[in-house]
C-alpha cells in the first residue's frame, strides 16, 4: 500500500497503455494502428518463412494472354471447354480438375437458338431442314457437350457468393455440407452471404460437386485468409479448395469441431475446426473465428514465382504440353490474364493470381500444414498484456534508468522470441503489436516521469523499525527505503500468539527478582528465535508474546518461517527447562511449556495507536483467530495449533490434523493442525501412527462408531498418555450412546476464549 501511495501517479500513467491494449485485444475497442502493425508483423514473418519450393502435385491450367490471343476472348464457348476437359482427362490423365471460374449463363454462341426458332416458324414445314437440325443439335448444344465431358469425372466446379443488398441469385447451388441442425442451431460467427452466382443446371447436374472460390479481404485490402465454410440462408457450403480436397481423399463427411468444454445446448460458440469423418477415422482442419484458413503462401506467386507449374490453356488444348507434366496431377483451371481481373493483393505480392490462392490452400490441406490462430488467442493476448503490463508498471518505478532500459528491451526481445517460436515450431499465430507497443509506451512514460518529477526523499528506516525487527532486516530495508513505511496496509500475513504454560504456578514459588530474571531470559531466547526467522515482534503481554511475519519486508514464505520459529521455540524451551532444573531452580518443580497459536490471513498492518503512544502492529479478524487458536493448545495437549490457511502455505512440514472447530465469535469451521516434523524427517513409527490417526478421523466424522472405536483403541495402545487420544476416546464413547446426527459436519464449538 505504501508503494502504491508513493507512486500512484506514475502507476496510473502506466496503466493507461495497459488498459488501451487490453480493450483492443478483447475486441472492445479496435485500434486500427495496432491491427495494421499486427498485419505487418504477420506478413513479414510469413515472407521470411516461405519455402519457395515447387509443388509438383498441383498444376495451374492458365487462361493467360497467350490463350486469349490464340483461342479468342473470354469466356470461351463451351465446346472449347469440353475439348479442354476431355484433353486433360483422356490425353493427359489428370487425377482431378477444379474450376476457378463459373459458368453462370447458357452458351448461345453456336447459333442453335436461331436455328430452333426457324424450325418453329419459317422452316417449320421443311422436312429436310428439320432432319438436319435434329442431327446437328447434339453438337451445337455446347452446354450439353460440356456437361457430357464433365459427367462421371473427378471434377469440382466453382461458383461465388455475393453480399449485394438485392440478394440476387443465379444458377444452381450444390448441396450444403452442413445444416443448422448439424451445428445445433448455434449462432456461429461466420461469413454470411445474401446472394450467389452458380453454374447453370445442366453443368451442375453433370458435376454436382462444387465449391465457392471467394477469398476474404482484410481491412487493408490484403487477402490472408481463405474461407473453408460460409453460411447462406442457414445452410453451410464448402469452398472450392475443401471440395477438391474431400474429392481426393474419398469424400468424408464434413462436421463442425467445437472446443471440448462446449455443450450442445449453448447457442453462441466459435467454430474451431472442420472435422472430416470417415467411418473409422477423422481429420481436423483448424479454422479462424470466421471459418477461414490462414493461407501459408509458398512463394511470390505467378508463372515465374516457382511455387506451381503454370501451363497455358491453349498449349494444353493443342497438345503442345508433354504428357508427363500433367499425368496424375491435380489441375486447377483459372486465369491470370490482366483483363479478366482475377488478381489479389496478398502478404507476399501486391498482384497475386486468385487461382494460386486456391492452389496454396489446397497444398496446405494436402501437407496437413496449417497456420493456427486458436480460439483462445484473444485470451492469451489479454493475459500476456496484463502480466507484462503489470510487471513493467510495478517494477520500472523501482529501477534505475540503465536497468529499466535493459528490462524493457529484454521484454520486447523475449516477446518477439516467444511469438517467433510459436510460429516456427507450432505454426501458431498470435497477436504481438498490442503487447509490444504497450511495453514500449510504459517504458517511455516511466522514463519521462522519472526525469520530470523529483524522486521521493529517503526514509529514516532505522528510527522507524529498529525496535521491531532485527538489525539485519533493517539493513536490508535501508537498501531501498522508498519501499517501506509505517502507513497502514492490508496484506496476507501470518500472526503468532505464544503463551507460557505453568508460569503462574512458577511465579508463586519465585522471588520477584528471580521471576524477572526468568521472564527476561525466556523472552530473550524467544525473541532471538523470532528474529532469526525474520519475524516482527509486535508486543509482550505479561507472559505472552505476539509476533507476525510478512511485514515490513514482504515474504512469500511468511507461514513457513512462522511455523519454523514455533518448532525452534519449543526446542529452546526444552533447553531452558533442562538448564534451570539442573541449576538454581533445582529445588523446585520447574517445568514451563508453550501454547502457540498461528494463523495466516488478510490483516491490516501499520503504525497504529493514539497521539501519545503508537505501535507498529497488526489487527483484523485473522489476528483474533490466531489468539483463539493459542487457547486451544491445552485442550488438545499440543504445544502448537495452526489454522488450515497456515498449513497450506507451510507445506514443508508434516502435519497432524487435530479437529474442525468453531472458535468463539465465528461461525465458519476452521481445520486446525499441529506440526510433527519437517518433510522427510518423520520417523517411520510416527508415520504409521499418523496414518491410523487419519483413518480414525475419517471414521469419526462419518459417525462410523465401530471403526472409530477400534482405531482409537489402537492409538491409545501406541500412546495412552497422549491427551489428544484420550479426548477423542471420550468423544467416541459419547457418540456411541446417541444416534447418528444427520448432516453433522464433525466440528467442535468453543464458546470461551
Amino acid at each position: 500500500m505504501s508503494f502504491l501511495i508513493r507512486h500512484w501517479q506514475r502507476l496510473l500513467l502506466s496503466l493507461v497503455p495497459l488498459l488501451l491494449a487490453l480493450l483492443h485485444s478483447l475486441g472492445i475497442w479496435q485500434i486500427d494502428v495496432l491491427d495494421r502493425l499486427d498485419a505487418m508483423v504477420y506478413d513479414a514473418r510469413l515472407r521470411a518463412t516461405m519455402p519457395n519450393t515447387l509443388d509438383t502435385r498441383i498444376v495451374i491450367v492458365d487462361v493467360d494472354e497467350k490463350s486469349l490471343a490464340e483461342l479468342g476472348r473470354w469466356p470461351w464457348s463451351r465446346n472449347k471447354m469440353a475439348a479442354l476437359t476431355q484433353s486433360l482427362f483422356d490425353q493427359y490423365q489428370i487425377s482431378l480438375l477444379g474450376f476457378d471460374v463459373v459458368f453462370a449463363e447458357a452458351d448461345v454462341s453456336s447459333g442453335l437458338n436461331q436455328l430452333q426458332a426457324l424450325a418453329q416458324q419459317a422452316l417449320s414445314h421443311d422436312a429436310g431442314f428439320l432432319t438436319h437440325l435434329a442431327q446437328l443439335t447434339p453438337s451445337l448444344d455446347y452446354d450439353a457437350v460440356f456437361a457430357k465431358s464433365l459427367a462421371d469425372r473427378p471434377v469440382v466446379l466453382g461458383y461465388y457468393f455475393s453480399s449485394e443488398q438485392q440478394g440476387r441469385t443465379n444458377g444452381v447451388l450444390p448441396a450444403p455440407v452442413m445444416s443448422a441442425q448439424d451445428v445445433f442451431n448455434r449462432n456461429v460467427p461466420m461469413l454470411d452471404w445474401s446472394g450467389y452466382g452458380a453454374n447453370i443446371a445442366p453443368l451442375a447436374q453433370a458435376a454436382p460437386l462444387a465449391g465457392f472460390f471467394n477469398s476474404r479481404t482484410d481491412t487493408d485490402g490484403v487477402v490472408r485468409t481463405l474461407p473453408l465454410l460460409v453460411r447462406y440462408e442457414g445452410q453451410y457450403y464448402e469452398s472450392l479448395t475443401l471440395a477438391m480436397f474431400r474429392r481426393l481423399i474419398g469424400m468424408p463427411q464434413v462436421t463442425p469441431g467445437w472446443s471440448s468444454d462446449l455443450r450442445q445446448t449453448e447457442k453462441n460458440a466459435e467454430l474451431q475446426s472442420v472435422v472430416l469423418k470417415w467411418p473409422d477415422k477423422s481429420f481436423t482442419i483448424p479454422l479462424d473465428s470466421t471459418g477461414g484458413l490462414l493461407i501459408p503462401f509458398r512463394g511470390k506467386g505467378g508463372p515465374q514465382g516457382g511455387s506451381f507449374n503454370y501451363l497455358s490453356a491453349s498449349d494444353v488444348l493443342s497438345g503442345r504440353v508433354p504428357v508427363a507434366q500433367l499425368r496424375g496431377k491435380i489441375a486447377l483451371l483459372g486465369t491470370t490474364a490482366p483483363g479478366i481481373v482475377d488478381l489479389r493483393a496478398t502478404p507476399v505480392n501486391a498482384t497475386y493470381p486468385g487461382i494460386e490462392v486456391q492452389a496454396n490452400a489446397l497444398a496446405s490441406l494436402l501437407d496437413r500444414r496449417f497456420l493456427i490462430k486458436p480460439a483462445h488467442s484473444k485470451g492469451y493476448e489479454a493475459l500476456l498484456i496484463i502480466f507484462v503490463g503489470l510487471m513493467l508498471t510495478l517494477s520500472l518505478p523501482m529501477l534505475r534508468a540503465p536497468v529499466a532500459v535493459a528490462l524493457s528491451l529484454g521484454v520486447l526481445v523475449v516477446l518477439g522470441g516467444i511469438h517467433w517460436w510459436l510460429y516456427q515450431a507450432h505454426s501458431v499465430v498470435m497477436g504481438l503489436a498490442s503487447v509490444w507497443l504497450m511495453a514500449a509506451a510504459i517504458f517511455i512514460l516511466n522514463v519521462g516521469y522519472g526525469y520530470l518529477v523529483a524522486s521521493r526523499s529517503r526514509r529514516d528506516l532505522i528510527a522507524l523499525f529498529g525496535t521491531y525487527v532485527p538489525p539485519e532486516v533493517v539493513r536490508e530495508m535501508v537498501k531501498d527505503p522508498d519501499n517501506y513505511s509505517m502507513r497502514a496496509r492490508s496484506d496476507e500475513l501470518t500472526v503468532m500468539f505464544c503463551d507460557m504454560r505453568g508460569f503462574t504456578e512458577m511465579s508463586e514459588k519465585l522471588a520477584p527478582l528471580q521471576l524477572q530474571q526468568l521472564l527476561n531470559h525466556v523472552f530473550s531466547e524467544l525473541t532471538q528465535v523470532i528474529g532469526a526467522n525474520r519475524g516482527t515482534v509486535d508486543k509482550y503481554m505479561g507472559d505472552c508474546v505476539m509476533a507476525f511475519w510478512g511485514a515490513p519486508i514482504v515474504s512469500p514464505m511468511h507461514a513457513q518461517l512462522a511455523v519454523k520459529a514455533a518448532v525452534e521455540m519449543t526446542q529452546a524451551l526444552s533447553r531452558i527447562n533442562q538448564a534451570y532444573k539442573a541449576g538454581e531452580f533445582s529445588h523446585i518443580h520447574f517445568n514451563i511449556g508453550w501454547g502457540i497459536g498461528i494463523n495466516t490471513g488478510q490483516m491490516y498492518v501499520g503504525d497504529m495507536g493514539s497521539n501519545i503512544r503508537r505501535s507498529y502492529t497488526v489487527i483484523g479478524d485473522a489476528v483474533n483467530i490466531g489468539s483463539r487458536l493459542e487457547g486451544l493448545c491445552k485442550v488438545y495437549g499440543v504445544s502448537t495449533v495452526v489454522s488450515e490457511s497456515t498449513r497450506i502455505l507451510a507445506s514443508n512440514f508434516v502435519w497432524q490434523e487435530l479437529d474442525l472447530v468453531r472458535v468463539k465469535g465465528k461461525q465458519q469451521v476452521i481445520a486446525i493442525f499441529t506440526p510433527l516434523a519437517a518433510v522427510g524427517q518423520l520417523e517411520a513409527k510416527k508415520a504409521r501412527e499418523l496414518a491410523v490417526w487419519d483413518a480414525f478421523l475419517t471414521a469419526y466424522r462419518e459417525q462410523d462408531h465401530d471403526e472409530a472405536t477400534t482405531l482409537i483403541a489402537q492409538l491409545l495402545h501406541i500412546d495412552n498418555t497422549k491427551l489428544l487420544y484420550q479426548l477423542y476416546a471420550q468423544r467416541v464413547d459419547v457418540q456411541r450412546q446417541h444416534p447418528k446426527i444427520p448432516g453433522w459436519d464433525g466440528a467442535t464449538n468453543f464458546e470461551t476464549k
